[in-house]
C-alpha cells in the first residue's frame, strides 16, 4: 500500500466521520427542537387546564355561594312564618278576648258557667238560634219534635234544632226562669 492509498482512507474516513458527526448534531437539534416545542404545547395544556380549574373552582364558589343565600332565604322565611304565626296567635287571642267582653256585656249569656268550662264558648250561631228559639210555651211543639214528643229523624233537624252533646250537664241542668241556658 502505498502512502497515496493510506492517505485517500484517512481521508474518506475523516470525512465519513464528519458526516456522521454533522448527522448526529442536525439530528440532535432536531429532538431538542421537538422536546421544545412538546415542551411548549405541554405548558399550554397546563395554563388551559389551570384556567379550567380556575372557573371550576369560581364555579363552585358561586354555588356555595348560592346555597349560603338559599339558606339565608330558607331563615329568612322561617322567621317571617314565626312572625305571621305569632300575629296570628294575637289576633286570635284578641278575638277571644273581645268575645268573652261581649258575652260580658250581653245579659243573654251566662258567664259564670263558661268559667267553669273554661275552654268552650259559644258560638254566634248558638246564641242566635238561642236567641230565636227561646223557650216554648208549653205545649207548644218545638220544630224538630212531633206532636207526640218523639224526636224527628236527623234529616229532619236543622242545625239549630240540634241540642249540643258535648257538653256534661251539671247538677242544675234545667235552665232556670231568671237564669237562660247556655249553650
Amino acid at each position: 500500500m502505498d502512502s497515496g492509498q493510506l492517505i485517500g482512507i484517512i481521508v474518506g474516513i475523516v470525512v465519513v466521520l464528519a458526516i456522521v458527526a454533522v448527522a448526529v448534531m442536525v439530528s440532535r437539534k432536531r429532538k431538542v427542537a421537538a422536546d421544545r416545542n412538546r415542551a411548549a404545547e405541554m405548558r399550554e395544556q397546563a395554563k388551559a387546564d389551570e384556567f379550567a380549574a380556575r372557573e371550576r373552582e369560581a364555579k363552585a364558589a358561586r354555588a356555595e355561594a348560592d346555597a349560603q343565600e338559599a339558606d339565608l332565604e330558607a331563615e329568612r322565611l322561617r322567621q317571617e312564618a314565626r312572625n305571621r304565626k305569632e300575629e296570628a296567635e294575637s289576633v286570635r287571642s284578641g278575638a277571644q278576648e273581645q268575645l268573652r267582653k261581649a258575652d260580658e256585656v250581653d245579659p243573654d249569656v251566662v258567664t259564670s258557667e263558661r268559667e267553669a268550662e273554661s275552654a268552650q264558648m259559644p258560638t254566634r250561631g248558638d246564641l242566635r238560634a238561642e236567641r230565636a228559639t227561646a223557650e216554648p210555651a208549653a205545649g207548644t211543639p218545638v220544630p224538630g219534635q212531633q206532636a207526640s214528643g218523639e224526636q224527628a229523624s236527623a234529616d229532619q233537624r236543622s242545625r239549630e234544632d240540634v241540642t249540643r252533646t258535648d257538653t256534661t250537664p251539671g247538677p242544675d241542668a234545667a235552665p232556670r226562669e231568671d237564669r237562660p241556658r247556655n249553650l
